[in-house]
């Protein structure tokens, strides 16, 4: 079935102490286009974020916003510099021997001392964070799809009733193409009866002149044409892969159909559907820039 190339998903939730927001959309585009929006000091999630989406998005400017956030408070880890400390307490008694003061050297005393204790902040596990951050991403993929196979399915009842359309109507030309042939002939046969009055009217030059207008407006091919790209734009609208270019190719063909049968065309009635067929395939091939 076909899928709508504008959609929108979004899905938050806590995996492995990590508070996590994900949210989806895209609108139109030729080509598959990805964007991510990711806090400071995630970059390296981009790439990973656009492969995921890519396996399930062919088509679309897509842009992924993602935040991140520690729900359990900020981890760090404390080192004792005990060389530095030796360093100090001993300069420090040799001080003290020196200008006969009282010892009163503590660890309260040393952590005031600069470089001493040194406090790192734990580094995030990236693969930890990745597969958190892809597990809530994949739910509002799940959303996201969802969303544009809705949109597709709308799309899919409005082409296949305008195709059904389309199909009614080539019918209808080419059952009245032989009465067409029929009028022009009695109408050169009067008006040639007219003309010479009382003479023989050459009914073989009738006959040559109404095949010759036949072969000019003949329009077999261009119908069969007709049903065998609606019989395909059926089947491709009914297909799981994404088909929007193919359905952009076929509409060019059912347009360019129409336009040679209205070339053709020497009666009213045909202008005027072909008029009307002209407006049904521009409003499918409005419908189709939207299909992935």
């Amino acid at each position: 079935m076909i899928k709508s190339m504008t959609g929108f998903g979004r899905e938050q939730g806590i995996v492995d102490g990590y508070e996590i927001l994900v949210e989806i959309r895209s609108v139109n585009h030729r080509y598959f286009e990805f964007n991510s929006r990711l806090p400071r000091n995630f970059g390296y999630l981009d790439e990973k974020l656009k492969s995921l989406s890519g396996e399930r998005i062919s088509r679309g400017k897509v842009e992924v916003f993602v935040t991140i956030s520690k729900n359990e408070g900020t981890e760090a880890e404390i080192e004792v510099n005990l060389d530095l400390a030796r360093g100090y307490v001993n300069a420090l008694r040799n001080a003290n021997e020196a200008l006969e003061l009282n010892d009163d050297l503590s660890l309260t005393s040393l952590m005031r001392f600069p470089d001493v204790f040194k406090i790192q902040l734990v580094q995030d596990d990236e693969e930890i964070i990745w597969n958190a951050v892809k597990q809530i991403c994949s739910t509002a993929l799940d959303k996201f799809i969802d969303m544009r196979e809705t949109e597709g399915q709308k799309m899919y009842d409005d082409i296949s009733s305008r195709l059904e359309f389309i199909e009614n109507k080539t019918n209808e030309i080419k059952s009245i193409m032989p009465q067409i042939n029929e009028n022009y002939k009695n109408r050169l046969y009067s008006k040639i009866k007219e003309t010479l009055a009382d003479k023989d009217v050459d009914e073989q030059r009738i006959l040559t002149e109404v095949a010759i207008f036949s072969d000019k407006t003949a329009v077999d091919e261009e119908t069969v044409r007709l049903h065998s790209h609606i019989s395909q734009f059926r089947e491709l609208i009914n297909s799981d892969e994404p088909v929007g270019r193919k359905l952009d190719f076929l509409v060019q063909e059912l347009n360019r159909e129409v336009n040679t049968i209205g070339s053709k065309a020497q009666d009213l009635s045909v202008t005027k559907t072909v008029v009307d067929l002209k407006s049904e395939i521009e409003k499918i091939r409005e419908q189709i820039q939207n299909i992935e």
